[in-house]
Formats: C-alpha cells, structure tokens, sequence
C-alpha cells in the first residue's frame, strides 16, 4: 500500500512539476500597446477587410459549438434560439426577460436555464464573430508590434461574460485577421494561440470561421456549419422580379436599345453576343470571351482586332446595359442582398461583390406600391457618388413580355433616355 501510494504520489509530483514547467515556457505577459487615433485606424481597416457593413445588414446567422451547442441568430430580431440536450431558449438578446425557455419542447420557467443560454450565446458567438466586435461598448483598441508588424489589440473593460480579457489580432498584408493570441480570464496561460484562417464565404456577403485551432495541445474548436443569410431581402427582391415580369425577360433572346442617343445595341442574350455601335465603330461582342469579339470602323471589319476597342465596348455594354436591366440583375453571381429603411420606405440595397467593371460598388432600390422599381440611391467604391439619386422610369411592357424602363433622371436634372427599347424572340 505505502509503495502505492508512493507512486502516485510521484505521479503528481511530475504532473505539477510538468505543468509549472509549462506554465513557465509558454506564459506571456500582456504586451503594452499604444492606444490612440493610429490604433483606431488600423480597426477601420481590419473592419473593412471583413466586411463590417454587410454583417451589421445581415439577417440570419447559423452555427454550432462542438456539436455540442446549436444557433439561429435572428440578429435584426435581437432574438437567437439556443438548443443544447433537452433545452431550447429562445433568448431575447435586448431583454432576456422575454426570453422563452424550453425543456422537451415544453414551455417552462426556469431561470437557470436562461443564465446557462446566455453564458452559451456569449462565449460561442465570441468564437464565430470576435473580429466584428473591436469597436463594441467597452473596447479599448491599441497597436502592439508583434513579428516587425503591426497587429491589433483589443481590450474588452466591460460587457459579454468576461470582461477585462484582452485579444491580440495578427493581421496578413490585407488586414484580414488570420489568428489571434488571448489573455482570457478562463485560460490561465496567457499568450495561447488561436487560429482564424478557416473562413467560409456566407450569402450575405461576409466570410465566417468554421473552425479555429488552439496553440495550447492542439485543442480544436469545429464552429459547425456557418450559414449568414438575408431571408426578408430574398424575398423582397423576389417580388421586384415578379413585378417586372423577370421569368418572361429570361426567355426574351433579343434586345434593343440606346444610351443618351450616343450608343446603340442589339444583344443576343441565348447566344450572349451584342453588336455595339457608337460613332464610326460597330463591335460584334462576345463578353465572355473577348478574343472572339470583332471590330468594324465605318462599314469595313478590321483584319487585326484592336484590343483596346474591344475592352472599350465590353466597358460600354457592361455601364449601358446595365441601366436598362439592372433590376433583372438581383440574383446574379456575386451579389448580396439585404434590406434598409430610407424614408420610411423599405428598400433593397444591392451590393456587387464581384463582376462587372467596379465590383464593390452598391445600390438602394426604391420601390412602388406595386415592387416596381421607381429609383436607386448610387453608393460607388470609388467615392464619387455616395447615395446619388436617379429615377428609373417610363417602364414599358416589350414584345416578349419583360417589363424594362426607357427613362431615368437625375437629381441635377439631367436625363438620360434608352431610345426605343425593344424586346422579342
């Protein structure tokens, strides 16, 4: 018995003596950071990086926590159901006093219950969208060196279920945080590692890690399947379709029209090939595939293609049509949808991701009583217009049965028509 308990007494010894030797080499202490105006501009750009604006616009957020906790996060609700073995808690994020709680799916009152959904929700949303909350109440931002570079620290004095815990943000060339080194209350070593470089691209238009490893034996923390999606904006935008009579401008294969009298086209849409013409130039166009395309001046077709002439009617084509069938234009590749309130008007903003020849740029569609588009507010990446107005109006139903405007005017007064627009098979 003595030898034993000699042994296990060993046993422990190596084990305390282990974890003060690994308490020693791995502990870091808090690196000092400068705070300030510095520290404040680099947060705008980690913040532009990840897309801040369309996670502030999105609807809906779904995720787990090692399979363990389960999440849909109604955010502009301020309500997320919370399910975990026999309980449900449908947690009012604003005021959990209208919180409902579940225990085999029936209702009850249970105040523990609801402590517990809302220690869950804090810490495990924590790990899907830390990095969407370094301008939060009660965030302190301060530059700290780390490697030769500048990383971010952030500071939490106050809010959440542990306050007072700090977060060092490791930023790659495009300020995306690819990892972060934490010094949390719950984890007595500070320093320890945690990676953010699993990120998944949602529908509405942000990435979220799926999972995260730590530096401390390797623990892993899988965050489930992540879903961000705009359900109310979905179906908003599927009414404006239905409006303007969408699934009869899919079948519609040819289409005819001018821009300001300057510019005109004639586009096969089965074939996606459009002629476009302006001054003593007539492209034959094919956009996706520009070698393809041909060029004409005054009648007579080149026999070496010019490029730039080329590029200069694929920019054409792309601007111009795009003011004859943007609202067509909803559900394209590339594109998150999400609702706002302009004028006590509920309006759908359109932001291009990808595509066309400025992605980023982003419109706020005002509607009719009837869905029909009436105008657009014009938010442009490169500044130049930021909520520029521009009617969309004179809407005639074409040959085919689409529905496409022949005017639009401008909040300065100037107009710009489409011609004759034309749409047949």
């Amino acid at each position: 018995m003595k030898k034993f308990l000699k042994a296990i007494g060993i046993i422990i010894f190596l084990i305390i003596g282990f974890g003060v030797v690994f308490y020693f080499i791995n502990n870091e202490a808090l690196p000092k950071g400068e705070k300030g105006k510095e520290a404040d501009a680099l947060a705008i750009k980690m913040f532009n990086a990840i897309n801040h604006e369309a996670f502030e616009n999105a609807e809906v957020l779904e995720w787990s926590f090692r399979n363990k906790h389960f999440y849909k996060w109604h955010k502009q609700k301020n309500s997320v159901t919370v399910s975990w073995d026999k309980n449900k808690v449908i947690l009012n994020t604003k005021d959990n006093s209208k919180s409902e709680i579940f225990v085999d799916n029936n209702k009850v009152d249970n105040t523990e219950i609801l402590k517990i959904a809302e220690g869950f929700f804090n810490n495990d949303s924590f790990w899907l969208i830390a990095p969407f909350k370094i301008f939060d109440k009660g965030t302190e931002r301060s530059i700290v060196k780390y490697e030769g570079k500048d990383a971010l620290m952030i500071t939490y004095t106050s809010g959440g279920s542990t306050p007072g815990d700090s977060y060092l943000w490791i930023l790659d060339e495009n300020y995306f945080p690819t990892s972060y080194k934490i010094w949390a209350s719950v984890v007595p070593i500070g320093g320890i590692s945690g990676s953010w470089s699993d990120w998944r691209n949602t529908e509405a238009g942000f990435k979220l890690p799926t999972k995260h490893t730590l530096s401390l034996f390797g623990m892993e923390i899988n965050m489930g399947t992540v879903k961000a999606y705009n359900q109310e904006a979905d179906i908003l935008a599927h009414k404006i379709l239905k409006a303007i009579e969408h699934e009869s401008y899919k079948n519609t294969r040819f289409l005819e029209w001018s821009f300001a009298g300057s510019r005109t086209f004639k586009w096969d849409k089965k074939e996606h090939i459009a002629d476009v013409s302006w001054d003593k130039f007539r492209v034959h166009l094919y956009p996706a595939d520009k070698d393809k395309s041909t060029v004409f001046f005054d009648g007579i077709k080149q026999e070496d293609t010019d490029e730039k002439i080329v590029k200069q009617a694929w920019d054409i084509f792309n601007n111009d049509s795009f003011w004859l069938v943007a609202p067509h234009k909803l559900f394209d590749d590339g594109i998150v949808r999400s609702i706002e309130n302009i004028e006590n008007e509920t309006a759908l903003r359109v932001t291009y991701t990808s595509g066309g020849s400025t992605p980023g740029d982003s419109y706020v569609w005002l509607l009719d009583e009837n869905y029909i588009p009436k105008s657009y507010k014009m938010y442009l990446k490169n500044g130049r217009m930021n909520g520029t107005p521009a009617t969309w109006e004179d809407w005639i139903t074409t040959e085919s049965g689409a529905l496409l405007p022949t005017n639009h005017t401008f909040s300065s007064g100037g107009k710009l028509s489409m011609g004759e627009v034309k749409g047949y098979n």
